[in-house]
């Protein structure tokens, strides 16, 4: 019995400590320690078509996101004065109907927005992150009923541009893809 005990509890401690280090959380930002201030100027656009505030959702999307979640990181819309500077391009954004309802009128319909993202150090003049395939798709539905039609584009940009925002800060404050300058 008492080989059985020991057995059980060096089972549980080795299990227990074989996972440690999956739980670690993420304490510091993939930028180097003396950016404080990033720059968001406004997103170009580049796509073929006219979309009405595509790039300024985006810029947008990306300021707030790192408000919320950049770790203290100050955020302007120009280069003047800060230490970073975010570019962003809108390169492509598509728009197509994915699913025809019985009369073949298309009812469901996908937005992809193909984006360029880089991050630069401007007192090195580096370049921190760089991102020229950065691919979004959403899609909405139209209503059968012609008397509460909604253009449901608007929201669905919106929430493509929330979802962008969220990926792009992820990346750079959780150090993903963040170039290693030791090597």
């Amino acid at each position: 019995m008492r080989y059985l005990r020991f057995f059980a509890l060096s089972s549980i401690l080795l299990a227990g400590s074989g996972f440690t280090d999956c739980y670690k959380p993420v304490t510091n930002s993939g930028l180097p320690k003396n950016v404080k201030t990033v720059a968001v100027p406004a997103f170009q656009f580049e796509a073929n078509g006219l979309r009405y505030r595509v790039e300024t959702r985006f810029t947008e999307a990306v300021s707030r996101e790192i408000i919320r979640r950049g770790n203290g990181l100050k955020v302007q819309g120009t280069k003047t004065g800060a230490d970073a500077v975010i570019e962003g391009t809108i390169r492509n954004f598509g728009f197509s109907g994915v699913l025809l309802d019985s009369e073949g009128r298309a009812r469901v319909y996908e937005v992809t927005i193909v984006a360029a993202v880089t991050v630069r150090d401007l007192h090195e003049n580096k370049i921190l992150y760089d991102n020229q395939n950065f691919v979004f798709r959403d899609s909405f539905e139209f209503s059968n009923d012609p008397r509460s039609f909604f253009n449901e584009e608007d929201p669905a940009v919106e929430r493509m541009a929330r979802a962008f925002g969220e990926s792009v800060v992820s990346a750079i404050v959780n150090g993903l893809g963040v170039k290693d300058e030791k090597k």
